[in-house]
């Protein structure tokens, strides 16, 4: 696949100004700027993103960081100093965008909320993120990526069977799920507003995101029904579906998902025929019900197969299957390296490797800009605005900058 990063993209002209920290806020822009849109982030001088320094893992620079945070330029502005509405006014009379997720209320405060903002740039679109949304009686908490995870009830339903087994997600999905919809949703602003001309608010809240997730586990559980099982990295309710033993130390993980794979597991994997008329295990919800009958006779058959043959004999069936992949197996990934993935980009910490966005477009190459150094953009964006060498070197004595 070629790549032809000079074609146009949809967000070409769009920009985006950003009071943004962690993770659900930046993810959300840098998808943004991915589709051609200029982020501009606004951070605390000499501090920048709390995020910047939750490891230093990349090279010297956050993990969370360089994913979240590339393509974007940083402006450093302490957004309380005098002085630092005039410039939030000029960015913000120039913008299209305006996303934030400071702590509940503090936009507001400083007279960034829709309303007050509207009036002054009408065609403006502000996208909101907080963790529990404005109104109710969580409005204020603070909220965090576990603790969302936790109030959403994925906790319940994730991990193993025992009683204290539960178990958060490996990766901050809460935050992923309220960018992903703040990204969704500011598009669909951006669409609205070129028929109407008129910006709007897109409120975006990471409990109500995460919620979405939960639908499945929600409906199966409606009216006071039981709840589906913690099942730890098996299904919950389709059986057998998840990860088994293989004789030389590995696992391999497969899924079946009806009767014609039940019968072509039994005829060609676990080479046992009979097996499909046990009663035990004639239908799905037998199978999940004696699961730990059937993962026995699984694990005894696997004992005496390597990976490798476990693999040859679902394949064959037509069954499905994965590996076990660790973060090295993930880096390696052959299909990544084919489908050619992986591009480099620049960083403060020299060139690091990036994945390009997910969904291929035929009409053009997303943007793989660098990730920014704190107020790397300061004076630039300082100049385009208007502001004079003088002002700008008084804003950087006054700590404005």
């Amino acid at each position: 696949m070629s790549l032809h990063f000079d074609r146009p993209r949809p967000l070409d002209g769009i920009t985006v100004v950003s009071l943004e920290h962690a993770i659900a806020a930046p993810f959300c822009t840098r998808q943004l700027a991915d589709m051609g849109a200029r982020v501009i982030k606004v951070e605390r001088p000499n501090v920048g993103d709390f995020a910047r320094g939750y490891d230093t893992r990349t090279n010297g620079l956050a993990s969370h960081f360089v994913w979240c945070n590339r393509s974007k330029e940083s402006l450093a502005l302490d957004v309380k100093a005098e002085g630092a509405d005039n410039v939030l006014d000029a960015l913000l009379a120039k913008a299209d965008v305006l996303v934030q997720n400071l702590a509940p209320g503090a936009a507001a405060r400083m007279g960034l909320s829709f309303e007050a903002l509207h009036e002054k740039y009408p065609q403006l679109v502000v996208c909101d993120i907080s963790g529990y949304g404005e109104g109710g009686p969580y409005s204020d908490k603070k909220a965090y990526d576990l603790l969302i995870q936790s109030e959403s009830g994925f906790l319940s339903v994730t991990g193993g069977a025992g009683q204290d087994e539960m178990a958060k997600a490996g990766c901050s999905i809460a935050d992923i799920a309220a960018g992903m919809y703040a990204y969704s949703g500011v598009l669909s602003a951006l669409l609205l507003r070129g028929r109407t001309g008129q910006g709007s608010r897109v409120d975006v809240s990471m409990l109500e995101s995460l919620a979405e997730w939960m639908s499945f586990p929600l409906y199966y559980a409606y009216d006071g029904a039981a709840p589906p099982p913690r099942a730890g990295a098996s299904h919950a309710t389709i059986y057998p579906y998840g990860p088994f033993p293989a004789g030389d130390g590995g696992a391999v993980m497969l899924g079946l998902q009806n009767e014609r794979e039940w019968s072509a597991f039994c005829d060609q994997v676990l080479l046992m025929p009979t097996l499909k008329q046990d009663e035990r295990f004639c239908a799905n919800v037998k199978r999940s019900a004696n699961r730990k009958a059937l993962r026995q006779i699984i694990i005894d058959t696997f004992a005496d197969l390597n990976v490798t043959q476990i693999v040859e004999r679902l394949d064959r069936a037509q069954i499905a299957n994965a590996n076990v992949n660790d973060m090295r197996g993930l880096w390696n990934h052959p299909q990544l390296k084919a489908r050619k993935r992986w591009v480099d980009i620049g960083s403060p910490a020299g060139v690091l490797p990036a994945l390009l966005p997910p969904a291929i477009n035929s009409a053009f190459e997303p943007r793989m800009g660098a990730v920014p150094a704190l107020g790397e953009h300061s004076e630039a964006i300082l100049i385009e605005l208007g502001y004079t060498s003088d002002a700008i070197a008084k804003m950087k004595q006054g700590a404005v900058i």
